[in-house]
């Protein structure tokens, strides 16, 4: 089933509570039109903003009966399947209410059965179910009162002032620092609240795999590309034409290939810097595809300048994942013209081990198992990182069943003839020139010089090479500070004043 042009709710801050009130106010990053909803249940109520793309009624979002409400943001991609478990004739209006069917169904087990990019709150008697798709693609935040759960798809919305309730502890989430009484739902997880006790049960609704499979290369190899395929295929917009980010390596052009064999049609857009750029290998893959391409140059001192955008979207104050999502956020920061439905190739490395680049399968192995068991809560794949600008971006490597293939392989299969990602590789053999089948590895924040241009920034300021990545840190702490927990806009905060005071906090240090 193919997706819609774009989803019927980006984001949403929703209050669940045992009597009725205003809905809370909004401090949303995602750009989009804002639509305010409540709901009367039997026992509680639900006052609820929905961020959504621009012009749309957001009506697919929501939806409840006598005693059960629910708020999706983003979307299902087995809807086809969810619909068979149904009764006949079963006909639900959008995944809103397909969930509503489901949780009638199964209750909270309904969010095992859904392959999708999404976070959903669902109210049914004095219960509150907070949920997060498999990988937390979507974050979800909450904050608990008495009588009271708040929920959000930004952390920032849920920050309070001082004489905000601290909320009870969640022992089964991520307290978020510097937001107090703010917490993360977990990846692949739907926290279980009583509306009245503020006590709260987490029910796991998937993990990474951790047995491997043994497979022929020539089945795994099919398998790697009917898969993709297949998730690639779920994203592409009915009657649309999709639009990959396009560096030339191997993982964004296997999802450029297979979201062209979807759609007949292809849109492509490579960034790069004045320092660098992987242009020509792009070009490579465009011209060869037929895709329409567009080639967007930034300049490095207007890149680093965007940092606090980078963390204000993504949330995140892990330094190393923010240079990887800089270059993103400046891409999807140029685009123009209306939103976008966006593929990209990104997070292929993690199940493939795609970073790690050296035969010993042991710890080729041990390199999946350690970065699938502390993905969560990096916000890496965080919609906001587009919708900050009214995309909406979607990562076929990371579809449930995707994920669960690739993960389970054995190591042989992703290291084999001295060539890092083997099996992706001869699955796209086919459909790619032979030169990016063959391309080695390149991260997105090394084709754009990203990491480097950050460290000379440090030096230049005069921060000593032994200490740049501490600088790095306090850098993001800082911006994090001031955009998330701060609330500032980040066009109000300068990457070179954080920089400077962060430099000059270390040489104080050093005297």
């Amino acid at each position: 089933m193919t997706a819609p042009v774009l989803p019927a709710a980006f984001g949403f801050l929703a209050s669940a509570r045992t009597g009725g009130g205003p809905a809370p106010d909004a401090a949303f990053a995602t750009r989009g039109d804002r639509t305010v909803i409540g709901a009367r249940l039997r026992r509680q109520s639900l006052a609820a903003t929905l961020v959504h793309p621009p012009e749309s009624i957001p009506e697919t979002a929501h939806a409840q009966d006598a005693d059960t409400a629910v708020l999706v943001a983003g979307e299902l991609y087995n809807r086809a399947e969810l619909l068979s478990v149904l009764p006949a004739g079963t006909a639900p209006e959008g995944d809103a209410q397909l969930l509503l069917e489901l949780l009638h169904r199964y209750g909270p087990h309904a969010f095992r059965l859904v392959n999708g990019r999404f976070a959903a709150l669902a109210q049914t008697g004095d219960r509150v179910l907070l949920a997060t798709d498999h990988a937390g693609s979507v974050p979800l935040y909450v904050r608990l009162a008495p009588g009271e759960v708040n929920a959000a798809t930004e952390a920032k919305t849920l920050a309070g002032d001082a004489t905000t309730p601290r909320g009870f502890p969640l022992a089964d989430a991520r307290r978020v620092p510097g937001l107090t009484g703010v917490y993360q739902v977990p990846a692949g997880t739907v926290l279980d609240i009583g509306l009245e006790s503020g006590t709260a049960e987490a029910h796991r609704t998937w993990t990474p795999p951790l047995a491997r499979r043994v497979l022929p290369e020539r089945e795994a190899v099919d398998a790697v590309r009917t898969a993709l395929q297949r998730a690639c295929a779920a994203r592409v917009p009915a009657g649309g034409t999709p639009l990959v980010v396009l560096s030339g390596g191997i993982d964004s052009s296997g999802v450029a290939a297979c979201a062209h064999r979807a759609a007949g049609a292809l849109d492509t857009v490579s960034m790069g810097t004045d320092t660098a750029d992987e242009f020509p290998e792009a070009r490579t893959v465009a011209e060869h595809l037929g895709s329409r391409h567009r080639e967007i140059t930034v300049p490095t001192e207007d890149l680093l300048a965007q940092l606090p955008y980078a963390v204000w979207a993504s949330e995140s104050a892990d330094p190393d994942i923010i240079e990887y999502l800089l270059p993103l956020v400046a891409l999807y920061r140029a685009l123009d013209g209306p939103p976008r439905r966006i593929l990209t190739g990104y997070g292929a490395d993690i199940p493939l081990a795609g970073m790690h680049r050296e035969d010993r399968l042991p710890d080729l192995d041990t390199a999946v198992a350690y970065d699938m068991a502390t993905f969560d809560g990096l916000n890496e794949m965080s919609p906001v990182l587009s919708a900050v600008t009214g995309h909406w971006t979607t990562h076929p490597y990371w579809d449930r069943d995707v994920l669960d293939l690739l993960v389970s392989l054995e190591a042989g299969l992703k290291r084999r003839h001295g060539r890092d990602k083997w099996v992706l590789r001869e699955a796209m053999a086919g459909a790619l020139p032979a030169e990016t089948v063959l391309r080695p590895k390149l991260g997105v924040h090394e084709g754009s010089g990203t990491t480097s241009s950050f460290s000379a920034l440090l030096v230049a300021h005069g921060v000593a090479e032994p200490s740049v990545h501490k600088a790095k840190q306090r850098v993001v702490r800082e911006l994090f500070g001031r955009t998330v927990a701060a609330g500032r806009h980040p066009s109000g905060v300068s990457t070179a004043e954080v920089v400077r005071s962060v430099a000059d906090g270390l040489a104080r240090g050093a005297a």
